[in-house]
């Protein structure tokens, strides 16, 4: 099993990685950017969707917020440069589930897509298809070996990644299915310069902090912290990760939620280390109207 947890826009072909979920617009976030970068990289995209169909998984990607460009995957998906089919549609054609046929059917549709002129293929599959007990779907662990043994042959030209929600799978059955893959895809990162990282988070929303906030990091962390503390009332910042932050990077944090934005603001500080939490405290930024803070488990 690999403890590899790459962000989806470093993913690379022969990449076949397991996407494990239970927040919706996470999900939402970490597909959008693969399908849109699929598209930009003259990939073929092929979205495997449990039930619904194209205009649906549109839609979704897209989201309130916009945040795939429409008009772009409207055009690759009228121009067939990014295909959404049902897993009925995909994997039962002979009336069950058949892990090699399901295969070979893969391998066609790679190579056909290379034929044409694709710089390779992304394949994204949503699983819980294998739960129905459809004819043969109790052999589902058998393909995602096979599929893995497959992406691990050099020089294939083609990714995926493959979606397990956690609130159907079992915490058994999900370590199972990871041994299958080469490891986990997560979002991409707001920022990461080596000294400091920021990680979205969404349960509660806002950010990951790891690393160091000082004079040379300051500047990346408020632009980051501006842009996030937009879309939420609640913003929650989680500096487990932190290992230092001087007295600028407190005074940062303690007003990222952006006040001035209305009286329905608040911050949450979300396991905070020891050292800083007792320089929060000593400079009295706990204070402050509407900040919480968590300490870190002891």
């Amino acid at each position: 099993m690999s403890a590899q947890h790459k962000a989806v826009g470093d993913m690379r072909l022969g990449d076949h990685l397991c996407l494990f979920f239970d927040n919706d617009e996470e999900r939402r976030s970490i597909m959008a950017d693969y399908v849109r970068d699929g598209v930009r990289a003259g990939h073929k995209v092929v979205y495997i969707s449990d039930a619904v169909g194209a205009p649906d998984v549109l839609g979704w990607l897209l989201g309130e917020e916009r945040a795939v460009p429409g008009a772009e995957l409207t055009e690759a998906m009228e121009a067939g440069h990014f295909v959404v089919r049902t897993a009925e549609e995909t994997f039962l054609a002979s009336g069950r589930f058949d892990p090699r046929e399901s295969l070979e059917l893969m391998a066609t549709e790679i190579d056909l897509a290379l034929v044409q002129g694709y710089r390779g293929v992304r394949i994204a599959g949503e699983a819980r298809f294998s739960l129905r007990r459809w004819p043969g779907t109790d052999q589902h662990g058998d393909f995602e070996r096979m599929l893995d043994e497959v992406f691990m042959t050099d020089d294939l030209k083609a990714m995926a990644i493959c979606q397990f929600d956690r609130r159907w799978f079992g915490a058994a059955r999900l370590a199972d299915l990871e041994s299958c893959h080469m490891g986990r895809v997560r979002v991409n990162d707001y920022h990461d310069d080596g000294t400091l990282r920021i990680t979205p988070i969404f349960g509660p929303p806002g950010a990951e902090l790891a690393g160091v906030i000082d004079a040379a990091t300051r500047p990346a962390a408020e632009r980051v912290l501006e842009s996030i503390s937009t879309r939420t009332g609640l913003l929650c910042l989680d500096l487990g990760g932190l290992t230092d932050c001087d007295e600028g990077g407190l005074r940062l944090l303690t007003r990222a939620d952006r006040p001035d934005l209305g009286p329905d603001r608040g911050l949450l500080l979300r396991a905070v280390p020891p050292v800083i939490a007792e320089r929060l405290r000593s400079s009295g930024l706990v204070a402050l109207p509407g900040v919480s803070v968590e300490d870190a488990p002891g």
